[in-house]
């Protein structure tokens, strides 16, 4: 399906519409005046509201059992929608330069604008963050062209001709294309009428993208990234446990899911009891939170015997469907996902050369140590380059406001207009 100005059409009818939609752009940049930011914020809150009173549990309800997901974990997830998360964004964001014109001096002024256009290529590793990319570029007034994941289940095309029945004036600033990734040069036409072509991916689909992305379209790459917890031999029970129902809650899924456990020691010894005090806490907050759906177990048990089969190093630990794997080095890397995680030494003056060079792979560290050496801690990672530094649960936690992996989404989506004043 494809949406075409609050319209879904077939598939059939995609080359069709391409082919007018330099000109449709022209006419609503020519024509008709942006969204308002309260526009977009009033009928996100009414899709939000109406998404937490059951009204599209057709779709909803599938991806919760798809994911393993409580409807408390969606609703969790899908606050960014709210009208106080999305209010909070734009305070936070944009500041004054979401009121209007402001002074530069007693001759000149500055306003914000939108870049223009928006060519959205999503990732599908969350089913809701294609909509949530849109909405940003609503927000900040752009008109946005989005190409779905492959494998999307509906959902976007639902959510965002819900939002256009409720707003009707967003009708011509959404238009959403079902484009298989193998059509480069259907790719190559939108990206040429962007101002910014914005990919969500790992290296692979950066790599992709500035091979077709039109020299006059900026490119603005949200990448895949890789997240972990902190811990020293202080570190609590009951913050084990909080690391442990946030592994159980995502499976390792999102970009803030901890993949492994980095253990501030240098001693194998130490490193191998604490990996075996983790797999207790761990097991046993798996099976008060449900068992993980079984073809993400019977993957998981997969790599785990194949690891056995041959050799690896390391000590791999399995209790009642989780495991811990117990590595040698340092080296930052994903988990098996699905309720497996990988434990690592890693002594605290260390942690910038360990991490340094994979900057760009950093997004969160979830820290529980000494009290005395959390600062330095968290310099470290500063430095190295984490975002976001959070206490052992709070992985996936969202707060209104926060920034996306160190930046402001909405400033990227925007540009700043200087003029002069008439006297």
């Amino acid at each position: 399906m494809i949406l075409w100005n609050g319209k879904v059409l077939p598939n059939d009818k995609q080359n069709e519409v391409i082919d007018g939609l330099k000109e449709e752009i022209i006419h609503t940049l020519s024509f008709t005046s942006s969204p308002t930011i309260n526009e977009v914020i009033e009928a996100c809150g009414t899709l939000y509201d109406r998404f937490l009173a059951h009204s599209y549990d057709e779709i909803a309800l599938p991806l919760l059992n798809a994911l393993n997901l409580s409807p408390a974990a969606l609703e969790h997830y899908s606050y960014p929608f709210s009208r106080d998360g999305l209010k909070k964004k734009v305070e936070t964001e944009l500041g004054a330069l979401s009121k209007g014109p402001l002074k530069l001096d007693k001759n000149n002024e500055r306003e914000r604008y939108p870049l223009g256009v928006l060519f959205h290529i999503a990732a599908g590793n969350v089913d809701l963050l294609p909509a949530f990319s849109v909405i940003e570029g609503l927000l900040a007034g752009n008109i946005n062209l989005l190409k779905l994941p492959t494998g999307d289940n509906g959902l976007s095309v639902k959510l965002l001709s819900e939002l256009i029945k409720i707003g009707p004036n967003l009708a011509p600033y959404i238009y959403v294309f079902d484009v298989p990734s193998i059509e480069t040069e259907t790719i190559k036409k939108l990206s040429s009428l962007a101002d910014a072509t914005i990919v969500w991916g790992g290296e692979e689909a950066e790599k992709a993208a500035r091979d077709f992305v039109d020299v006059h379209s900026h490119l603005i790459v949200w990448g895949h990234k890789i997240s972990f917890a902190y811990v020293d031999s202080s570190v609590s029970d009951a913050g084990l446990k909080e690391l442990s129902k946030s592994i159980c809650l995502t499976n390792g899924l999102f970009c803030s899911s901890a993949q492994g456990i980095y253990f501030d020691t240098d001693d194998k010894d130490e490193l191998e009891a604490f990996g075996k005090r983790f797999i207790e806490i761990f097991a046993s907050t798996s099976k008060m939170e449900g068992a993980a759906p079984l073809t993400m177990r019977a993957k998981n048990s997969l790599s785990i015997y194949n690891d056995k089969l041959e050799g690896k190093p390391g000590i791999i630990l399995t209790k009642d469907e989780v495991s811990t794997r117990i590595l040698p080095g340092d080296k930052l890397e994903l988990s098996y996902l699905f309720r497996d995680v990988w434990i690592k030494a890693l002594p605290r003056q260390n942690i910038i050369k360990a991490l340094k060079e994979n900057r760009k792979l950093l997004q969160t560290a979830a820290v529980e140590v000494n009290p005395l050496h959390y600062k330095e801690v968290s310099d470290y990672f500063s430095k190295a380059g984490i975002t976001r530094i959070v206490k052992l649960g709070d992985s996936s936690r969202m707060i209104a406001g926060e920034s996306h992996d160190g930046e402001y989404p909405l400033m990227r989506y925007s540009r700043i207009v200087e003029r002069y004043l008439l006297k």
